[in-house]
């Protein structure tokens, strides 16, 4: 706790130093959960874009909503009321507006509403290339505007990862994007393994999977969708900043929200196993020494026999030995891992 790590049982501690593979979710997690619209590609007037994106956005609960609402409002543009809002996990939003139907999302979404995007694919793929989410905005099934968001990766991301992977760890990342943006934010983090256009309820199956594959895994997250699969993963590590839920579930809690803080609990488990096997070799020590000379075993050779003395001093030693070799934890240092920029 005073290195800002909450363990909330011994099952996790023991459980950490095993990992080997460790998959972070992807915003709020990776990324600072606080994106910003970096483009906007209007087919009609760009404020009827932002009009209809910020009235649609404003009743969502996605970080990519906060986004639209923080431009529209930085604009500001006044927005009208909205009927029959429905978020839909995974692809986007829907609603009505008037006599108009609106829908503001990925690709997916288009595609379930039977609206063509093959004229923007370009555009889109250039986008996403750059590591930016690009919703797709239209009116009465006819697209009227691209808006591209991005998210800024945390400081500690990369330094975190590459530490990860020199203790041979199996770094995957995991994301509803589609996977040409996941791939260009896992390349800027140095990641290898990516799990793209996992829906909100895929994460769980997608830790099984891993699971069946013989893998020990760690899961971090932030948010409620991350929730089962912190809970399914091996140890579930929440982020301190996080949702209420996601904190409850995870196993361990990164109270600074410093992602460094998952190589500090691995070590911290990886030296928690040391001292435990120190204590039961020096325990087993004394009972294999001196239970066979209390027995008598020397005794026809020698004629020696052990003063019960020496054996309540043996067993008096053996736990101050054991207990004061646990106590040497507290002076426990982790190692600091520098930010690179």
């Amino acid at each position: 706790a005073k290195e800002g790590i909450l363990i909330k049982g011994g099952e996790a501690l023991e459980t950490a130093h095993k990992v080997n593979t460790v998959v972070f979710d992807k915003t709020g997690t990776l990324t600072k959960g606080k994106p910003e619209v970096t483009d906007i590609f209007s087919f009609t007037k760009e404020s009827e874009v932002l009009k209809f994106a910020g009235m649609i956005e404003k009743n969502s609960e996605h970080p990519l909503a906060d986004a639209i609402v923080n431009k529209v409002k930085e604009k500001r543009i006044k927005l009208g009321k909205l009927t029959n809002f429905k978020a839909i996990p995974g692809h986007g939003v829907k609603a009505k507006f008037k006599s108009k139907i609106i829908l503001l999302g990925n690709r997916k979404l288009m595609k379930d509403n039977k609206i063509s995007v093959n004229k923007f694919e370009n555009k889109i793929k250039e986008l996403e290339e750059q590591g930016k989410t690009v919703v797709i905005l239209s009116v009465n099934k006819k697209v009227i505007g691209l808006i591209a968001v991005a998210d800024t990766i945390k400081d500690s991301a990369r330094e975190t990862v590459r530490r990860l992977q020199r203790m041979k760890k199996q770094v995957y990342m995991i994301t509803g994007d589609n996977e040409r943006t996941a791939k260009a934010i896992a390349k800027q983090l140095g990641i290898n393994y990516v799990l793209a256009e996992v829906l909100p309820e895929g994460k769980a199956n997608e830790i099984k999977k891993l699971q069946s594959r013989k893998r020990i895994v760690a899961m971090i997250g932030d948010g409620i969708n991350d929730s089962p699969a912190l809970a399914q993963a091996d140890v579930g590590i929440a982020i301190g900043s996080g949702t209420d839920v996601a904190i409850e579930t995870g196993d361990i809690v990164l109270i600074r929200n410093d992602l460094r803080d998952v190589v500090t609990a691995i070590d911290l488990s990886n030296y928690t196993i040391k001292k435990i096997k120190q204590n039961l070799f020096w325990a087993f020590v004394y009972n294999t020494a001196g239970i066979p000379i209390a027995a008598g075993v020397l005794y026809p050779f020698t004629g020696f026999l052990l003063n019960p003395v020496i054996a309540a001093l043996a067993m008096a030693f053996s736990s101050v030995s054991v207990v004061s070799n646990s106590l040497v934890m507290k002076s426990y240092k982790p190692k600091k891992i520098r930010l690179q920029y």
